[in-house]
């Protein structure tokens, strides 16, 4: 919606460092486009309600098969390049960087076992095997990223002059925005003024919305095939789907600017971190659960370990339980 020619970022606002960001011209010209995300996304939230809880998603399931979910799923990354691109463009030097660290950490590292300090249990303080480089593949990389433009911008090696390329890759150019940002903050509906409402945007959001249903149904099913779970039934669909148009409707209201939803590449996540299993025992107090044997409501029972590719336990893997 925001690439429509009405709402396109005026070029003054365009960089960062020569922007006064508490302006009130900077600052109308942001909370306008929120307003108007606003409007469109409880709209359209609605519509995903009906249609969840309305069992209307359950019967589309019929007709929504691989071949359907894999282009879908494809054509919602696509227009991702085009802002993936441009902040990777930044210095390409960061990105190829962080990119390869990626790689590195979630496939070639991820079976290195680290030792950490632990303390509890019997042996109180001891050091325990933990597979850091399988767990935070993308947060190491971005950690490293940081640190080290973090020391070419302290020995000025990034360019200071705001024109030039790779200046954005220096870690200071937005410190103010950081200086100037309170301790706490409590957001409530509304706090961008009322929310606008017009028909190109809510169709616009609607559109996204049918793609984001398509795509949740596909991630259902891939969740509960990584954790080794039985496909969801369709009033499971139903549920979840309409729960996230809930969410949708309360994220528009507060006016975050963006829907809330499955994400693909959290369920592939998953697939890198391997710790979703149903060989091992989570503890949820909240989730009641019959006792064998006492007709007694216990806690349930969920999985969370490490385990190999092939679904055997990893030796010496750390067991979590909450």
């Amino acid at each position: 919606m925001l690439s429509l020619p009405t709402w396109k970022c005026p070029e003054w606002t365009l960089n960062a460092s020569l922007v006064n960001t508490s302006s009130p011209e900077f600052t109308e010209e942001w909370q306008k486009r929120i307003r108007e995300l606003q409007g469109a996304i409880m709209v359209a939230s609605c519509v995903q309600i009906v249609v969840g809880f309305s069992g209307l998603i359950g019967f589309l399931m019929r007709f929504i098969g691989p071949l359907t979910i894999a282009p879908t799923i494809s054509l919602v990354a696509l227009p991702l390049f085009d802002s993936a691109g441009n902040n990777a463009g930044i210095h390409w030097g960061i990105a190829a960087m962080t990119i390869f660290l990626i790689v590195l950490f979630s496939q070639y590292l991820k079976n290195i076992a680290v030792p950490m300090p632990v303390y509890g249990g019997e042996k109180k303080c001891h050091t325990s095997k933990f597979y850091l480089f399988q767990v935070f593949p993308v947060l190491l990389a971005l950690c490293l990223s940081w640190l080290l433009c973090f020391v070419l911008t302290v020995t000025n090696t990034l360019p200071s002059a705001p024109t030039a390329y790779g200046h954005l890759a220096r870690t200071d150019t937005k410190g103010n925005v950081l200086s100037q940002a309170p301790w706490f903050r409590f957001p409530y509906p509304g706090q961008w003024g009322l929310p606008t409402i017009s028909l190109a945007g809510v169709f616009g959001i609607i559109a996204g919305v049918i793609a984001s249903m398509v795509e949740s149904v596909g991630d259902y099913y891939a969740c509960a095939r990584l954790v080794g779970a039985p496909p969801p039934p369709r009033h499971a669909v139903n549920r979840g789907i309409g729960i996230e148009g809930l969410g949708c409707l309360l994220a528009g209201a507060w006016g975050s600017g963006n829907g809330t939803t499955s994400y693909s590449e959290n369920v592939g996540a998953l697939g890198i971190t391997r710790c979703c299993t149903s060989s091992c025992t989570q503890y949820l107090p909240f989730w009641p659960k019959p006792e064998a044997g006492t007709g007694e409501q216990g806690p349930s029972l969920l999985a969370c370990l490490f385990q190999e590719p092939s679904g055997e336990r990893r030796k010496g893997a750390a067991e979590t339980k909450l």
